[in-house]
């Protein structure tokens, strides 16, 4: 058994006054609030809303 690749990603900026596309992104990734981190599977869809969203996430691993 092998274990799925995962990363974690923070939200470090607040999503008042971004796209209404962005804060989508970021409820999509499980993000809730500021300094909420989650680990999300590491997959091309997960990558994309990351990457849409990389100016208010950290993201580790």
């Amino acid at each position: 058994m092998s274990a799925a690749k995962t990363f974690k990603v923070t939200l470090v900026k607040s999503l008042i006054g971004t796209k209404q596309a962005h804060r989508d992104c970021a409820r999509g990734l499980g993000l809730r609030r500021l300094n909420h981190t989650v680990e999300v599977l590491d997959t091309p869809s997960s990558r994309g809303m990351v990457n849409r969203i990389s100016y208010l996430v950290k993201c580790e691993g």
